[in-house]
C-alpha cells in the first residue's frame, strides 16, 4: 500500500502529469496561468538535463545493493528531476494565489514528492536536496525577475520575438553539449548496468535527444505564444462540450505531428527538437487559431505579455 502511494506521488511530479495538466489549462480554464508554468517548467527541465550531464552522478541503488530499486532508471541521478520541477511546478501555483492553504499544499506535495524518490531507490536524500535548493532559486529568480521580463518581452516586434525563442533554446542546447562533449563515449560501468537491467531498464548510450526534446519544446513554446498574444490567446470559457471539443481538436492536431518521431530509427536530436517544437507550436498558436475559426472559442483582446512567470497576475485565487 505504502510503495503504491509513494508511486502515485512521483507521478505527480513527472512530465507525464504536468504535461496533460498545463494543455488542458491552456485550452480549457487558464491559458495565461498554464503559459507561464509551461516557460518555467520548461527551463528548470532544461536547467536539470544539463546539470545531470555536469555532475553524472549514478543512483543509489546502482552502487549500494542495500537499497531497493521500486522504479527503473538509467540517466543520472544529479540533481533528482522531480525534487527540481516539483518545487517549480507546485511552488508556483502556490505563487499566484494569496492563501496560507495553496502554499500548505505545495508544501506538502513537495516535500512528499522528494520522499518519494528516495523510498523508491532512485535517488539520494543529497540529489533530492539538491533538486529542492535548485528549483527553489529558479523559482525565486522568475517570480522576482518575471515583470522585467515581461515587460521587456512585451515591448519587442514579433520578428525578434521568434528569434529570439529560437536562439535562447539553442543557446541552451549548446551549453548541454558542451557538458556532453566529455562524456560522450561514458560506458556504464558493470555493477551500475546490472543493477538498471535487474530493476526492469534498459541502458542506452548517452545522447542528446532528451535536451534536444526539451530545449525544442521550449522554443515552440515561445515562439507560439508570441504569435498567439499578437492575436489574442483562446478564451477558455465555454460550455463543457465545447472545452471537450477543443481538446478533441487540440490531441488530433498533435498526433500527427508526434508521429513524425516514428518512422525513424535510433535518437536523433536534430529530429527531436524540430518534433517538439513543432507541437508545442500547434499547442499554443495554431490550437488558438484552430479554436478560433472552428467557433469553439472567442478570441479576445492580444496580450502582449503571455509568457514569463509572474506574481500577482489576475484576481485573487489561481489567476490566468
Amino acid at each position: 500500500m505504502l510503495t503504491a502511494f509513494m508511486h502515485a506521488v512521483s507521478a505527480a511530479g513527472s512530465a507525464a502529469f504536468y504535461v496533460p495538466l498545463l494543455v488542458v489549462l491552456y485550452w480549457c480554464a487558464a491559458p495565461r496561468l498554464a503559459a507561464r508554468g509551461a516557460v518555467l517548467l520548461l527551463l528548470s527541465a532544461t536547467l536539470n538535463t544539463l546539470l545531470k550531464l555536469v555532475f553524472h552522478d549514478p543512483r543509489p541503488f546502482w552502487t549500494d545493493p542495500s537499497v531497493e530499486a521500486l522504479a527503473a532508471h538509467s540517466s543520472f541521478g544529479m540533481p533528482s528531476g522531480h525534487a527540481q520541477n516539483g518545487i517549480v511546478a507546485w511552488g508556483f501555483l502556490a505563487s499566484q494565489a494569496r492563501r496560507p492553504v495553496p502554499w500548505a499544499g505545495a508544501v506538502v506535495m513537495i516535500v512528499l514528492i522528494g520522499v518519494s524518490r528516495v523510498y523508491l531507490g532512485v535517488h539520494s536524500v543529497w540529489q533530492v536536496l539538491a533538486g529542492w535548493a535548485i528549483g527553489g532559486a529558479l523559482l525565486l529568480l522568475a517570480l522576482t525577475a518575471g515583470p522585467a521580463v515581461v515587460a521587456w518581452w512585451g515591448r519587442q516586434r514579433l520578428p525578434l520575438q521568434t528569434s529570439l525563442s529560437l536562439g535562447a533554446p539553442l543557446l541552451l542546447l549548446g551549453a548541454t553539449w558542451a557538458a556532453f562533449q566529455p562524456i560522450e563515449n561514458f560506458r556504464y560501468p558493470a555493477e551500475w548496468r546490472r543493477a538498471i537491467i535487474e530493476a526492469g531498464g534498459d541502458v542506452e548510450p548517452l545522447s542528446l535527444t532528451q535536451a534536444a526534446m526539451v530545449t525544442g519544446a521550449l522554443c515552440g513554446l515561445l515562439a507560439g505564444l508570441s504569435i498567439a498574444a499578437r492575436r489574442g490567446l483562446p478564451d477558455p470559457g465555454g460550455t463543457v462540450p465545447r472545452r471537450l471539443a477543443r481538446i478533441g481538436v487540440g490531441v488530433a492536431g498533435a498526433l500527427p505531428l508526434l508521429a513524425l518521431n516514428l518512422p525513424f530509427g535510433g535518437p536523433d536530436p536534430v529530429r527531436a527538437f524540430a518534433v517538439q517544437a513543432l507541437v508545442a507550436l500547434w499547442a499554443t498558436a495554431g490550437t488558438a487559431e484552430a479554436f478560433g475559426r472552428l467557433g469553439l472559442a472567442a478570441r479576445p483582446r492580444p496580450d502582449p505579455t503571455p509568457a514569463v512567470p509572474r506574481p500577482g497576475d489576475g484576481p485573487p485565487g489561481l489567476r490566468q
